[in-house]
């Protein structure tokens, strides 16, 4: 009950919380932005964080999963392993 009651109130939510479909629609405020980065394997596949089918009927903008932030969390690990190794061959 308290975590809905916090996500309610953010205009942006971020969830990432390694559970299935946790957030549900329910404690999404109308209009809020939601972005899952949470990605579980379920029988069913893949699925989010968030429950997309109940979240996309109030979020204003919302990620799925999977072909969400996957990508850009990818590209964000390897831009930080070149300079992590640039950083080793300097000193």
């Amino acid at each position: 009950e308290r975590l809905a009651d916090i996500t309610r109130s953010a205009d942006v939510l971020v969830a990432a919380v390694g559970q299935p479909k946790l957030i549900t629609g329910e404690m999404i405020k109308p209009g809020a932005a939601v972005i899952d980065v949470g990605i579980n394997r379920t029988d069913s596949g893949l699925v989010g964080d968030v429950d997309f089918a109940s979240a996309r009927e109030v979020a204003g903008q919302i990620t799925p999963v999977p072909g969400g932030v996957g990508p850009l969390t990818i590209a964000m690990l390897l831009r930080n392993t070149l300079t992590a190794a640039a950083l080793q061959l300097l000193n």
